[in-house]
């Protein structure tokens, strides 16, 4: 993929911490010290699935984060959006301290400043192809007119402009990927989400959807956070990428990079098993 010009980060995480059993706000430094000497909750220890984790992604750029299973990277990206609250550390998107924010504030800016797309598209099965595209529109509250206009639209951009009344039981997987696609597109937020979003699909429906993507992309220059288990994927979409194994970035840098130089030898072995 072509690196495409940017102007400055969209996203900076600092020092991130998560640890499973562990409910409440520690500092780095206290975190630090408990991953060393975990302490039990009802006989047994804490699970750290991220540990002092900090990057940046810049405006326009598709960052890959890439890991086994169990690697703690679906865990990262909920805790960017506080799906999953961190024990630690700070997360800032497009300038505001997402880790201060109270739970209203964290409403209005996931509704306002980001946009998530799950691997499980999560439709609304009651609801028409057009309404799921609209209905977080509805939930800001934009007026019906408007909302099926630009609901519209971005089913015409996502190559589903027919589909609009139909209900998700009649589309194909990908199809209903293209859905959850424009039902996050359609927030016009700066930044996207996308947590193995075409791991559930066929190799060439799978295919298909990643060059759907690199098609949008060049048109609308999101900044993506994107994560996947699959080198072939993060090969063909990202600007750069992070190998994470046991709740830590063991390396990034560009896939050519990663693939030309690993660090050590898990990321040789991940590099070679997945190749």
């Amino acid at each position: 993929m072509e690196h495409d010009t940017v102007t400055g980060s969209r996203i900076e995480i600092t020092h991130l911490w998560k640890a499973f059993g562990l409910s409440r706000r520690k500092t780095p430094a206290e975190m630090d010290r408990y991953s060393r000497e975990p302490s039990l909750v009802h006989g047994k220890k804490q699970v750290i699935a991220v540990r002092d984790i900090s990057f940046s992604v810049d405006e326009g750029e598709v960052f890959v984060i890439m890991g086994l299973s169990g690697s703690g990277k679906s865990t990262l990206i909920r805790c960017v959006l506080r799906l999953v609250e961190p024990n630690a550390g700070e997360i800032v998107v497009n300038g505001k301290n997402v880790t201060a924010m109270d739970k209203k504030q964290l409403i209005a800016f996931r509704r306002t400043q980001m946009a998530m797309v799950f691997q499980h598209f999560g439709l609304l099965p009651h609801r028409t192809v057009l309404d799921n595209v609209a209905f977080g529109l509805k939930v800001r509250g934009v007026d019906k007119k408007e909302r099926s206009g630009k609901a519209a639209d971005m089913l015409k951009t996502v190559g589903l402009e027919h589909w609009g009344s139909q209900y998700p039981a009649s589309l194909s997987g990908g199809m209903q990927q293209r859905v959850g696609l424009a039902r996050a597109l359609v927030q016009d937020a700066d930044v996207l989400l996308m947590d193995e979003p075409f791991s559930g699909l066929d190799p060439l429906i799978r295919r298909e959807m990643q060059e759907e993507l690199l098609r949008l992309q060049r048109e609308m220059k999101k900044t993506i956070l994107f994560v996947t288990h699959d080198l072939d994927e993060a090969m063909r979409l990202g600007n750069r990428m992070a190998v994470m194994g046991d709740g830590m970035f063991v390396q990034i840098g560009t896939p050519e990079e990663i693939v030309q130089n690993p660090v050590n030898d898990y990321v040789h072995r991940f590099v070679k098993n997945n190749c």
